[in-house]
């Protein structure tokens, strides 16, 4: 990297604030598209994970053994693009490798987490090459960082969202809403797994009400549930699959008898003891 004095700032200075050697990141510009990411809404989702660890043999941008960080960006107009959020590279999975695609190990990281949709870099004179190591992206512009917005809480009803949107909840500033909402209420809720269909219904009482248990499932992708447990231990990568909502709140003041027949209740109606993931 050039370490000369300049006005500008670079996507190379801040790979040098973060740490990062150059020859360690993966910068990828994804674009929208109707046989992939067809909304921003799709790249900014849990679909994105299996969208990018999938990845063509033939006239791939990659390099055969590509860096351990990914960093994706989502284009916007022109050469802009925005920061989508990062991925550490574990190596190929050699089991999946096909004729045409070979399928990489990717892991959410904490990389530029603070920088999720604030960082916008412009792309070099050749949009064409979608991917690019780290050594030649340093010298792309950095052209805004905007300041956090707050995001408006819903209401509970409304709630529908996936893994990596739950991990913003709990700990992201923007979120100040949602999180005084959790935390004000207990109830019963629901994780949906998209790939799969199965549904697992569960309760969230205790001292924090929604945003505890909630949190449990952020930081370990299973929150101790069994089934969910042997999900996690099958496949690290399957929570970003997950869809959470909320099917009842109640007050902090409601018996805790009311709140386990309407566990039990929703658990009856929608059938997930016989056909989802409730084992009890």
């Amino acid at each position: 990297m050039d370490n000369s004095i300049s006005g500008d700032l670079s996507l190379g200075n801040l790979f040098h604030a973060a740490g990062l050697a150059p020859e360690d990141v993966q910068v990828i510009r994804h674009t929208l598209k109707p046989d992939g990411l067809r909304t921003r809404a799709d790249a900014m989702g849990p679909g994105l994970l299996p969208y990018v660890r999938e990845q063509g043999i033939r006239n791939s941008k990659l390099p055969l053994t590509p860096p351990r960080i990914w960093l994706n960006f989502l284009a916007t107009t022109g050469r802009r693009a925005r920061f989508l959020t990062a991925y550490e590279n574990h190596g190929e999975v050699g089991a999946e490798r096909s004729d045409i695609r070979r399928y990489f190990d990717l892991r959410p990281s904490p990389v530029f987490a603070a920088l999720v949709d604030r960082l916008v870099i412009e792309w070099t004179n050749d949009p064409v090459n979608w991917a690019k190591t780290g050594d030649l992206a340093t010298g792309m512009a950095v052209v805004e960082i905007s300041d956090p917005v707050d995001v408006a809480f819903p209401g509970f009803d409304a709630i529908l969202i996936g893994y990596d949107e739950l991990q913003a909840v709990i700990s992201d500033d923007r979120y100040k809403q949602w999180q005084t909402a959790l935390r004000s209420v207990q109830g019963i809720y629901v994780i949906a797994d998209t790939l799969t269909g199965e549904l697992y219904v569960g309760k969230a009482d205790g001292a924090e009400r929604f945003f505890g248990r909630w949190s449990e499932y952020a930081r370990n992708g299973h929150g101790g549930n069994v089934a969910l447990r042997e999900l996690a231990a099958a496949d690290a990568r399957h929570r970003q699959y997950f869809q959470f909502s909320i099917l009842q709140v109640f007050s902090p003041s409601a018996p805790a008898a009311q709140v386990d027949a309407a566990e039990a209740h929703f658990k009856r109606v929608l059938l997930t003891r016989q056909f989802g993931m409730n084992l009890n």
